[in-house]
């Protein structure tokens, strides 16, 4: 391959953090979205786009933690960010709670809504991790309640969709965020609820022993670390999870609302033929404070290391801060971006439909340069993409970009363009065959 080096008068690199991908790459990662977008919408999810600049105060409203300190604050006047009116997005779930009070006269509940598009965050920028990246989110919002099984139908939809990756066998890990809360309740430790909770979703990527010595730093007493060493470390189906927490605390009846959520969830999801390894683990917390019951994350069996490749969960009151009418709901998001990078980085895409374009028309002379473009014409009509080199070089030299871009390149010389008999070439594989008009 030559390359050609050029002075640049300035950098031209994409600042970090920011994605930017060369064609081919492109139509893989345009081909994933558009696999999830059709599952979306098969399971009757409407589309829509809300505004990526938002009010300040609406996405502060649920921000909380770690996401209000990474919002980008936007504003043509203000001095400084403090003083800034206006944000860019972090996700699509806050902006959806805005414009569910705004429009929620014109919307049909239970409102099925999927929204694919950019977010911002203004972390640190590092391998894998990205400050605008795309979320395809699907969710559904019910007036005033909202039957626990819509859980269930979420999730199954996030499955679907991750299924038309071709990925590696997954591991859907379920939760309810009601059976921690029940759980300190139970051991009388409901005063550290947020620090507890961020022990234990962080407990994965520290030692046992680190979110053992963090736990006692609390102040708890050695009976209620221990019991909560063994309920964060509980999993399997359901009787085993219920089974294991009669152990851990005696009394089921703080936990039991959560637990009864949980098994309606689980075993519709079991039900599900098609339904990935799925497992309840009590570890799974989820660090965003809207969320309210079920949480869930799916794993790729054989590459933990990548983390979740998608999450999600129930949501009771986020639209309290906007509206006294509740709007309860139940999301799931794919994170495509990330999910894109690790993927591709562990050669686990399929990269045989990457090509762009179907069919690059290579006219011989200014004489075919008419019957080529009737010819490009009825190929479009077809569904097919279609380029058509004008340019004068080599042959070979317009053989060698069609290679890099399209499936096929077809001569147009003046004995194909005067009988019509037209030869496409794979570009993959050096075959040819008769193109059919």
């Amino acid at each position: 391959m030559c390359y050609t080096l050029i002075m640049k008068k300035i950098n031209t690199s994409p600042l970090s953090g920011m994605q930017e991908l060369l064609p081919t790459e492109q139509a893989i990662f345009d081909k994933l979205k558009q696999n999830i977008s059709d599952v979306y919408h098969h399971y009757g999810f409407l589309n829509i786009e809300t505004p990526i600049i938002e009010r300040a105060e609406v996405l502060l409203a649920k921000a909380g933690g770690d996401t209000e300190k990474q919002i980008y604050m936007v504003s043509k006047t203000a001095e400084s960010a403090d003083s800034a009116d206006q944000a860019l997005r972090f996700d699509h779930t806050v902006p959806l709670a805005r414009y569910v009070v705004e429009h929620n006269n014109d919307l049909v509940f239970p409102f099925q809504v999927t929204q694919i598009n950019r977010n911002f965050r203004g972390e640190r920028a590092q391998r894998g991790r990205f400050r605008e990246f795309y979320q395809c989110d699907c969710d559904i919002i019910g007036r005033d309640k909202l039957p626990i099984a819509y859980d269930a139908k979420v999730i199954a939809c996030i499955h679907d969709a991750l299924k038309t990756f071709n990925l590696p066998e997954m591991k859907i890990r379920i939760s309810n965020r009601k059976v921690l809360a029940g759980f300190l309740t139970a051991i009388n430790a409901s005063d550290k609820s947020a620090e507890i909770s961020s022990i234990i979703d962080h407990a994965e990527k520290v030692p046992v022993e680190a979110s053992r010595e963090q736990l006692e730093k609390l102040g708890l007493s050695g009976e209620q670390v221990e019991k909560t060493m063994a309920f964060m470390f509980t999993k399997g189906d359901y009787a085993t999870v219920e089974s294991k927490l009669a152990e851990i605390i005696g009394d089921l009846a703080p936990v039991r609302e959560g637990l009864d959520e949980l098994k309606t969830v689980f075993d519709i999801l079991n039900a599900k033929e098609s339904m990935s390894d799925l497992e309840i683990d009590l570890m799974i917390i989820r660090g965003l404070d809207y969320y309210t019951g079920t949480v869930y994350e799916t794993f790729l069996k054989d590459y933990r290391e990548i983390g979740s490749i998608s999450s999600g969960g129930r949501y009771e009151n986020l639209a309290g801060n906007f509206s006294d009418q509740a709007f309860p709901g139940v999301g799931g998001s794919i994170g495509l971006t990330r999910l894109f990078f690790v993927l591709n980085d562990q050669k686990l895409l399929n990269t045989e439909t990457a090509a762009p374009v179907d069919y690059v028309l290579m006219p011989l002379s200014e004489n075919e340069f008419a019957y080529t473009m009737k010819v490009a014409d009825q190929l479009r009509a077809k569904g097919f993409n279609v380029d058509i080199d004008f340019d004068d070089r080599k042959l070979g030299n317009k053989f060698n970009r069609a290679g890099k871009i399209a499936k096929y390149a077809v001569v147009v010389g003046g004995d194909e363009a005067a009988s019509g008999n037209l030869q496409a070439k794979d570009l993959a594989t050096g075959e040819t065959e008769a193109l059919a008009l």
